[in-house]
């Protein structure tokens, strides 16, 4: 599902900036390739399940999505009105949402480098993005720090969106920016803790194996107490007990 979400990005902008008909037919065709893939997908699923209002019911985003990628391949051409616009962004966020969900195992927070990793890919594909949606945006490495500027809230105000395209481009890099950052700066924080953790961990561990070994002195102790206590009173018993008389 995943996979497919993301097919909504190319058909989204694609739609919004098409100049063409074959253009707007190339992005008709991702929505449908995107319908197709999840209508197939919980058809599927649901013949295979046993309780398919269940699963219907736990998997709601996804035939959401479904509903909308059939909707935007079959209606509404730019420019779009007001309804059109909310229902294309809502549409759109839902899908950022799925795609978000489908890579949540690989954000963890103990992952550092791979979160640099793909924090990189997102910077460079949100440079490739505002290359293609932003008229003042000249070259790549304009792009890249206009990208920067988005993910990171800086703001200096040298080059802005200004397109609709580029300005919904740019809302969508904020947040993932924010998300991004966050997580590596969690993750370095996390690294730190976790040197501290484990230190505690080793003094916590050499602690416990000392008071067992204490603990184990004692119960040899105790019980040696015991058995001496055990033979002084069998020793004072046998010597109160009185002598056998003798019978003339």
């Amino acid at each position: 599902m995943g996979g497919w979400s993301l097919l909504a990005i190319p058909a989204f902008y694609g739609e919004l900036t098409a100049t063409t008909h074959v253009g707007f037919a190339v992005a008709r065709m991702l929505y449908l390739c995107m319908f197709t893939g999840f209508a197939v997908s919980i058809l599927w699923v649901l013949y295979l399940s046993k309780k398919p209002k269940t699963l219907l019911a736990h998997n709601r985003l996804d035939v959401l999505i479904t509903v909308g990628a059939a909707f935007s391949a079959g209606w509404g051409a730019p420019p779009w009105q007001t309804a059109e616009w909310v229902l294309r962004l809502l549409f759109v966020s839902l899908v950022a949402v799925r795609i978000v969900l489908s890579l949540a195992g690989f954000f963890t927070p103990n992952r550092l480098v791979w979160l640099l990793v793909a924090g990189a890919a997102v910077l460079a594909m949100a440079g490739a993005g505002f290359l293609w949606l932003e008229p003042r945006v000249h070259s790549y490495a304009d792009g890249l720090w206009l990208a920067f500027e988005s993910s990171a809230t800086v703001g200096y105000g040298d080059i802005a969106p200004t397109t609709p395209a580029s300005r919904v481009f740019a809302v969508f890099v904020v947040l993932l920016g924010y998300g991004m950052l966050s997580l590596v700066f969690a993750s370095i924080a996390a690294a730190f803790i976790g040197r501290e953790e484990k230190a505690l961990r080793r003094e916590m561990h050499r602690d416990i194996k000392h008071l067992t070994g204490e603990i184990g002195r004692l119960h040899v102790e105790l019980r040696a107490l015991q058995e001496t206590l055990v033979q002084s009173s069998n020793t004072s018993g046998e010597a109160c007990e009185p002598a056998p008389r003798e019978h003339g």
